[in-house]
Parts: C-alpha cells; sequence; structure tokens
C-alpha cells in the first residue's frame, strides 16, 4: 500500500518554487540505472519552472499561492520497481490534474520508493486557480488506491463516508500502515536532509520538500518534527543523540566554519567529533583571549610575537615527553639564544 500526503510548503513565491524544483529533480535521487525518472505533464520537465511561470503571468495571477506539493511513497518491502512507482505518479498527475502543469519525479535512493508532485496553481488551459482542501486530499487517497490496486499494489480498506462509520481521519490514515514505522522514517528523512544541508535553515527547507515540518526556535530546548502522518517527535526521542538540537548546532556550526559541500565524504571522526572539536578550540580561544587582557603577572609583559609563542609551545612539548617536528626544534634552539 502507499501513502498519499500533501506538503504544507509555507513559502508561496517563485523562489521557493524553483527551490522545491531543484530539490525533487535531483539525478542523485531520480536516476534509476540509465534512465532519469523526471518527466513533465502538461509541459517539458526541464523547462518546468519558466512553462509554470507563464502560465501565471499569461493569466495575470502572480500572486498568493504558487504551487502545491504532494508525496506518494511505497513501503520498503513492496514488490515494484523504480519505473512502475514513476507510471503510477504518471497516472496520478494525469488523473487528477488534467488542465495543470504538472513535474512528477520518483526518489530511488532510499528503501521506500517514494513520487513527488509539484502542480501549478494555476491552469494552463482556464487560468483557474487550484484550491485544496482535506476533502480534495481524501478524492486524491482514492484515485491513489485505485490506481495501486490497479499495478497489483495492497491498498487501505475503507476512506468513505459511510453513515455507519466515522470518516477515516489522517491520523488514523497513516496509523494503518504503522508496519512502515513513521519514526524510522522520520530519522532516514532527517539523515537525508542532512547530506544535503549546510545549515539550519537549508535543513528545514529540505525536511520540508519531504513533508516534515521542524519547530526550531532558539527559546526551546528540543527540536520538535512533525510528520506528514501527524505525528509529533522530539529530537530527545530519536535514539541518536547526533540528532540532539544542542549537536545538531554544532554540526552546522563546524560545516559553516569548513566550507562543507553537500555529499562530501565527512572525516573519519564524524561529524559530530569534528564539532566537538571546533568547538573545544573556539572555547580554547576564547579563554586566550580574554586572558590577554588580564594585567600581566609580576610585571611580566604578555609575548605577543607569533615566533615566540610557538617557541613556548616547543618547549611545553619537550617537557611533556612529546617528539618535537624539525620546525619545533629550530623554534626551541632559537628561545635558548
Amino acid at each position: 500500500m502507499s501513502i498519499f500526503t500533501a506538503v504544507r510548503n509555507q513559502k508561496q513565491t517563485a523562489g521557493a518554487l524553483h527551490g522545491a524544483m531543484q530539490y525533487i529533480m535531483d539525478p542523485r535521487k531520480t536516476v534509476d540505472g540509465e534512465r532519469n525518472l523526471v518527466t513533465g505533464i502538461n509541459c517539458t520537465a526541464y523547462t518546468a519552472f519558466v512553462e509554470m511561470m507563464t502560465t501565471k503571468r499569461q493569466f495575470k495571477k502572480t500572486e498568493g499561492r504558487q504551487f502545491y506539493q504532494f508525496v506518494q511513497s511505497f513501503p520498503a518491502d513492496a514488490k515494484i520497481t523504480p519505473a512502475e512507482v514513476h507510471e503510477i505518479g504518471l497516472e496520478f498527475a494525469k488523473r487528477q490534474f488534467p488542465e495543470y502543469e504538472v513535474l512528477v519525479a520518483t526518489h530511488c535512493n532510499t528503501e521506500h520508493l517514494h513520487n513527488h508532485f509539484i502542480v501549478n496553481a494555476v491552469s494552463f488551459q482556464t487560468g483557474k486557480k487550484l484550491h485544496q482542501n482535506h476533502g480534495d486530499l481524501e478524492q486524491h487517497r482514492k484515485v491513489n488506491d485505485e490506481i495501486c490496486a490497479a499495478h497489483g499494489q495492497e491498498i487501505l480498506e475503507h476512506y468513505g463516508r459511510n453513515p455507519k462509520q466515522k470518516p477515516m481521519k489522517p491520523k488514523e490514515y497513516q496509523a494503518a500502515i504503522r508496519q512502515q514505522s513513521w519514526k524510522f522514517q522520520l530519522i532516514k528523512a532527517i539523515e537525508e536532509a542532512l547530506a544535503y544541508s549546510t545549515s539550519k535553515e537549508t535543513f528545514i527547507q529540505n525536511m520540508n520538500y519531504e513533508g516534515y515540518d521542524v519547530a526550531w526556535s532558539d527559546s526551546r530546548k528540543y527540536i520538535t518534527y512533525t510528520c506528514p502522518n501527524g505525528r509529533k517527535c522530539r529530537d530527545n526521542k530519536l535514539h541518536d543523540d547526533t540528532y540532539l538540537k544542542e549537536n545538531m548546532e554544532k554540526i552546522f556550526a563546524y560545516r559553516q566554519a569548513a566550507g562543507f559541500i553537500p555529499l562530501t565524504p565527512e572525516p573519519k571522526e564524524g561529524w559530530l567529533t569534528q564539532a566537538e572539536t571546533f568547538f573545544s578550540e573556539m572555547v580554547r580561544l576564547g579563554y586566550h583571549v580574554e586572558q590577554s587582557f588580564l594585567p600581566p603577572e609580576n610585571g611580566r609583559t604578555i609575548a605577543r610575537n607569533d615566533r615566540k609563542l610557538k617557541q613556548r609551545e616547543a618547549l611545553k612539548k619537550l617537557a611533556h615527553g612529546h617528539k618535537l617536528s624539525s620546525e619545533e626544534e629550530n623554534q626551541k634552539e632559537d628561545l635558548r639564544w
């Protein structure tokens, strides 16, 4: 069975639309063998942004809601190929948004194959603005099930508004597929977002693209994640200290200082170890700066010459039994003279 959810894109600008497209079209996520699983419906995939913006300008509807984004994901144990997942996504987009430009991208770089849909908020045929509510989401889920069933995939048993039965709520819908482990998916999403993020802001944006809301405030001790299924989870419930707020802040501070490039190999010690070392050095530097402003002890002046400081460090190492490099040997001799 597949999950169909709406992504809450709070930022609705042309830049946000372009950023979302760039994210879902990343070939590191969409290439399966020799095929890149990105397709445009009523548009060409790689000119989709220009075409969508042209439609908005043509009908003079460039303000307000720019786009809608949805995710259609499959469990890790589903007997389905990335190409089949892509075909299901294309069928869904054609059926549900026949008058709108839609970009469909299949991500096959994780255990859970999933489709991303970005839908223009303005019809290219009529100029009508697209509006979506909870009822529309339920309808999308029904159609999603019909298409998945036609492709031999398992589906949820009931959606309808039977008078004798309460309608299925979003949380109940997700509860029916708990075997997919929502918390495991959250952890995988965090790991994935971290691989592409250089800062807190880009991390939150990348989590938003995957359908997760992130509440990260300086005034609160924890980071709180809201999953596509409505469940909330704090960082201290993820069973890995790497994801704690204080450690995430250290990771991003280190990445900013080190000029981290997304998806490059991490140091052997791991990011957290490097970050801890970085912060220890910062604390020690702060201590030395503070000491430099204190009155000199016993009337002695504080050495401000870099060479003198290096020479003193060399003698300290020697005093503690450490071997010196040839450069440090020279510094030691210079200091004696």
